[in-house]
């Protein structure tokens, strides 16, 4: 079996534009990162382009025992190692699609809305209509209390950013290869607010799908 960091750098060499960067996230970004998840609070927490997970391992370690955790991912290598990582935990779902998609898979795992979504996906390097896209859903899929949490290694999506929520804030992270900028995005409108939000758990939520929907199979996913 090919080691995750193995695993990471042939991907970056076959796709080096999707992933950003020929390592993975450090720990002392995703520490920096996560500060801003309220544990206690959040049941519906979305990631986009996870990769090998290191971001998503340390999510679910601290995530409520109630809560689901979504990783959207287009690799298909990457999609079949989440699935070996999580395959015990009930909590993760993984699909495999665009991040574009991220309303229709929220809902069709039966909740109304997010109340994070964290991502680290290159958007400079993606065309504009796809990355407005993106945004603009992952705007309208957030709770009103909700936040997107974005990490790059550029300030070029900031105007993006600025333009389609209601604030942003930015933090730098160092300790990183390459250095990251980090973003923290409040919406500008959400369908969704907790007050209206089902008080079904995450796992009675997806205990509801039925078969093929448990930890690691998605039902929009096509990756065997």
């Amino acid at each position: 079996m090919t080691s995750p960091k193995l695993l990471f750098l042939r991907n970056f060499l076959k796709h080096p534009a999707t992933l950003g960067s020929v390592v993975p996230s450090s720990r002392f970004l995703t520490e920096r990162l996560l500060r801003r998840v309220d544990f206690h609070r959040a049941r519906v927490i979305v990631e986009y382009g996870p990769g090998i997970g290191n971001i998503s391992t340390a999510l679910v370690r601290k995530m409520h025992r109630d809560a689901c955790c979504v990783l959207i991912e287009v690799n298909p290598d990457f999609v079949r190692h989440l699935r070996r990582v999580f395959e015990r935990d009930t909590r993760v779902q993984i699909v495999h699609g665009s991040a574009a998609a991220v309303e229709g898979v929220v809902q069709n795992l039966g909740f109304e809305a997010a109340d994070y979504v964290i991502s680290g996906i290159p958007f400079s390097t993606m065309p504009e209509e796809l990355r407005f896209a993106i945004l603009t859903a992952s705007n309208r899929v957030l709770r009103r209390d909700g936040r997107l949490l974005v990490y790059q290694f550029t300030r070029s999506v900031l105007p993006d950013l600025t333009s389609v929520f209601a604030s942003v804030d930015e933090e730098f992270e160092p300790r990183n290869v390459l250095p990251a900028r980090l973003f923290y995005c409040c919406p500008k409108q959400s369908n969704g607010t907790s007050e209206g939000a089902s008080h079904l758990t995450a796992e009675e939520h997806l205990s509801h799908l039925g078969p093929g929907s448990s930890a690691g199979v998605s039902p929009l996913s096509d990756v065997t």
